[in-house]
């Protein structure tokens, strides 16, 4: 279809921010370089039988953890990083655990981080998407006057984000050829069984019938719209019943208006949250190794979920 031939676009919704002076206060706050460490982590013993033989090990992976942090809220290499933390030792921290650049360097191949997370008291909003972040290669300026050259490698990011609290409850690091709808299994499995979930939104890409299965074995709802040219499945397969309907409420009307009806435009706030990922922290990835760039992922998700939890704002469409 031409361009030009296409239905005019509705006109951009203007918003305004309900909590204008808290979420203000809040941005200030994120520039706040008062430094407050958990007493847990300057006294936690380093885990015992990580299943090799040598050295034991000396600084717990939360210590790990927290450097980590900081080189990414600061945008410091691994050597500024530990002139960063003595500095920290000297000025009030004397049992702050410093280890050498060497250290958190090997430590992050297999390091296992706990993402930080503020769960409201009902179930899960979620909503999944992902993006590419570049390991090395030409810059956009060379890129867009003379082409890319097959150096240029990205890794895929997949991150799953509350829409009720903007919480990042999953985030994973794949090869930037694999398919959005292969990982989402693998999302779901990062959230505790325990944890309710009610809806699951995401593009055309998770139309699948392996995403689908996934979803309904967590009993929650997907907010996924079927590809173009989608045909109804059979009913025992999982999933079935509320794509088939959706098939049918397309065919009557039209996908825009399934998609204003069923709430599906909620998934946008995870487009939101991929511009944030790359504005806060950058576009690029910082380690080489495989299992440091997953690890680097999900420290930049931690990141993200804290900056989130000191200021969020609450827009409503006035407009």
């Amino acid at each position: 279809m031409r361009k030009d031939e296409r239905k005019a676009s509705e006109p951009k919704g203007t918003y305004r921010v309900k909590n204008w002076r808290e979420y203000n206060a809040g941005l200030i706050a994120r520039g706040d370089v008062t430094m407050w460490i958990d007493e847990s982590v300057l006294t936690q013993l380093p885990e015992a039988g990580f299943g090799r033989r040598g050295r034991p090990r000396i600084y717990s992976d939360a210590a790990i953890q927290m450097l980590l942090g900081l080189k990414q809220v600061f945008h410091l290499p691994l050597r500024a990083v530990q002139g960063f933390a003595l500095s920290l030792r000297k000025l009030g921290y004397p049992g702050l655990p410093v280890p050498n650049y060497t250290t958190l360097s090997r430590r992050a191949q297999t390091l296992k981080v706990v993402l930080p997370t503020r769960r409201a008291n009902e179930p899960l909003h979620l909503v999944v998407d992902s993006t590419g972040l570049k390991v090395y290669g030409e810059g956009e300026w060379k890129v867009r006057k003379h082409g890319w050259s097959k150096r240029r490698t990205w890794r895929k990011v997949h991150l799953a984000m509350d829409a009720n609290t903007g919480q990042i409850c999953a985030a994973l690091m794949t090869h930037q050829d694999e398919g959005d709808g292969e990982v989402l299994p693998d999302l779901l499995d990062q959230i505790p069984a325990d944890v309710a979930i009610d809806t699951i939104g995401g593009d055309g890409a998770y139309d699948t019938k392996a995403c689908h299965a996934r979803i309904a074995a967590r009993t929650a709802v997907p907010s996924i719209p079927p590809r173009e040219g989608a045909t109804p499945w059979p009913v025992s397969t999982p999933g079935a019943a509320w794509r088939n309907a959706a098939i049918d409420a397309i065919a009557a009307s039209s996908r825009r208006a399934w998609k204003q009806a069923s709430g599906y435009h909620r998934r946008s706030l995870a487009e939101a949250l991929m511009y944030r990922l790359k504005i806060l922290t950058g576009s690029c990835l910082w380690a080489r190794e495989i299992g440091s760039q997953a690890t680097e992922v999900s420290i930049r998700a931690g990141v993200l979920n804290r900056m989130a939890a000191i200021a969020r704002p609450q827009s409503v469409r006035i407009a």
